[in-house]
């Protein structure tokens, strides 16, 4: 199938160093972890040839190579924040659900490629990109049967007060899929947006209705400064940080939406603690500082093929017989295959959501909620 430069582009929405140790546990800390998004969160659950397009070998060297030393599945060279999310909480690694379906510690259900809107709405608008077939609705259903083997089915039963208890949600990001599998169809932007986010909250509702009671959602990334993104725009179309300035407007605006409606959801649960991890403002205050943030090279891919201002070839992706090296410092990449951040930078993010205030409420209110 041919691809055109513009629909290149879109792709990018398939998918998006700290200088402090992490938080120490508190004295009565969250036990385990529910996760959900797509491949800025999946610990395994997609592999190698049902990825994202152009990115289906993650079960190739040099994926994972910069902390676990073989590839785990992840899109990275190491840990995502997710995994450092973890850490901070003195709990394992989640294991993806398609191959530890059961874990005491919490489950990731994340899967790469994924949509927030079913595949069907895809189908019946005529879009053929190969895509992903998961999508939030998957996600949701793996979770409903992993709440259902403990015997929670009724909500609020005591069978699901039980499998929430000590539980803390983390709903990475989703929605960027949508935008480049709608690319050709007769489904706008504008209603990807409303439509994406409606499902995104009515997933929380679900969620909240089972009995979970500290939740973190991520908003989209700073999606126009990825590597593809400037490789496949107009020079013109750049913001002040030399990013897509286009593709930035577009997660803005999509992050003020599900802002405005978390706080409907806030106001419907007032005792749950529901906080938004801003991605976007996190990612923007690497990509305005780089150095400052222990950066040097915010744009240039470290596992890539082409050389030029970004290492980056649409066709030569990393992993690719073109591109099965990285480069040898991968801590001063921003960016570790075009789409995927490297584990520096995602470490860095969640040290700006952990320690920097960009979850709010901030992520130590959750932490004092949970004491409570």
């Amino acid at each position: 199938m041919a691809f055109t430069a513009s629909r290149l582009l879109l792709i990018v929405f398939l998918v998006p160093p700290s200088f402090s140790s992490p938080l120490p546990p508190p004295p009565h800390h969250f036990s385990k972890i529910y996760a959900f998004g797509d491949s800025f969160t999946d610990t395994g659950n997609t592999h190698s040839g049902t990825g994202p397009y152009a990115f289906g070998y993650v079960s190739r060297p040099p994926y994972g190579s910069t902390f676990f030393h073989r590839p785990t599945n992840r899109y990275s060279d190491g840990r995502l924040v997710v995994d450092f999310l973890a850490d901070a909480l003195s709990l394992p690694f989640l294991p993806p659900y398609r191959s530890s379906p059961s874990s005491p510690h919490g489950v990731n259900f994340a899967v790469a490629g994924s949509t927030a809107l079913d595949h069907e709405v895809f189908v019946m608008n005529n879009v053929t990109i190969d895509y992903t077939p998961e999508s939030l609705g998957t996600q949701m259903k793996w979770f409903e049967g992993f709440l259902a083997r403990r015997g929670c089915r009724a909500a609020r039963s005591e069978e699901c007060e039980s499998a929430m208890r000590g539980a803390l949600i983390w709903f990475g990001e989703i929605g960027v899929n949508d935008y480049a599998y709608s690319f050709g169809s007769s489904l706008s932007p504008d209603f990807i947006q409303t439509e994406t986010v409606k499902t995104v909250i009515s997933s929380l509702q679900e969620i909240l209705n089972k009995g979970a009671k500290h939740i973190v959602v991520q908003g989209l990334p700073l999606i126009g400064c990825l590597p593809l993104s400037l490789f496949l725009t107009s020079p013109e179309d750049r913001d002040e940080t030399g990013c897509s300035a286009s593709i930035n407007r577009r997660a803005s605006s999509h992050n003020a939406l599900l802002q405005n409606k978390l706080q409907e959801l806030r106001r419907q649960h007032p005792a749950a603690v529901i906080s938004y991890a801003d991605y976007y403002n996190a990612h923007l205050t690497v990509m305005k500082n780089p150095k400052a943030n222990g950066f040097m090279e915010p744009f240039r891919t470290c596992c890539g093929a082409g050389g030029g201002s970004y290492n980056f070839n649409i066709f030569a992706t990393c992993g690719s017989p073109q591109a099965t090296r990285a480069c040898s410092e991968p801590w001063r990449y921003v960016n570790w295959d075009g789409v995927h951040l490297t584990e520096a930078m995602y470490k860095r993010v969640a040290d700006l959501f952990f320690h920097g205030g960009f979850c709010k409420p901030a992520f130590d209110v959750m932490l004092r909620s949970k004491e409570n």
